[in-house]
């Protein structure tokens, strides 16, 4: 028998399971026509006068100008960058926001018809992950690393297509990617070929031609 309480969560849950239908249908419908993309992530709280904003920019602009759109989580620092970039090289300019404390306000640089709002984040990591064909990180925090150990993790377990993943910002990752050699690798918790799936760079030109080279050669939209 269900008590009134486990009744009530029932229902709740119930109405959940609407809400998050809701916000897949939105996200699809949005985006299915947007073509070739690459998602872009970074932390919120870089400045314009910090020199990874001015990176995420260029680098943006170069792979919009090859005819890729650019898809970030719509706030501001790297995220805004990266649309400003998008908008610069006149490629289609997406933000993907959800709520959060600090990122009320998608940045000014979004397509209006690429704006998404979520209220689950795991909705809009399948966005970032489903329509894109690399993933670029710039520095940045907890979120932009749980992106990028997701997007790991589904290449390494073959749940999606390997795809380009750049780490963009040498002198940033270099000690988490040491401690993971030194570490995770010295206790065979992954392999060395798992260093194969990402690359370290700060070159705009090395991300943009090698992101078009994998896509001349394979050209799908991710599946999840």
């Amino acid at each position: 028998m269900i008590d009134e309480g486990n009744a009530a969560l029932f229902t709740e849950d119930a109405w959940r399971v609407f809400r998050i239908i809701s916000e897949f249908v939105d996200g699809f419908e949005t985006m299915t026509n947007i073509g070739p993309s690459v998602s872009i992530f970074g932390s919120a709280r870089f400045s314009v006068e910090s020199p990874y904003y001015s990176l995420a920019v260029e680098t943006a602009r170069l792979i919009a100008s090859k005819g890729f759109a650019i898809i970030t989580g719509g706030g501001p620092g790297i995220m805004e960058a990266a649309n400003k970039g998008a908008q610069e090289g006149k490629g289609p300019s997406c933000g993907l926001s959800v709520d959060l404390p600090f990122e009320e306000i998608a940045n000014q640089y979004i397509d209006p018809k690429y704006r998404l709002h979520f209220r689950y984040f795991f909705v809009r990591k399948v966005m970032f992950i489903r329509y894109a064909q690399g993933y670029v990180f710039f520095p940045g925090g907890f979120g932009t690393l749980d992106e990028l150990f997701e997007a790991l993790t589904l290449i390494q377990t073959k749940k999606i297509k390997s795809f380009p993943i750049y780490l963009m910002g040498k002198t940033y990752w270099l000690e988490m990617l040491q401690w993971i050699e030194k570490t995770v690798l010295a206790h065979q918790c992954i392999s060395k070929e798992d260093f194969e799936m990402f690359s370290i760079t700060d070159n705009p030109e090395e991300v943009a031609n090698g992101i078009e080279r994998h896509y001349q050669r394979d050209r799908t939209i991710k599946n999840f």
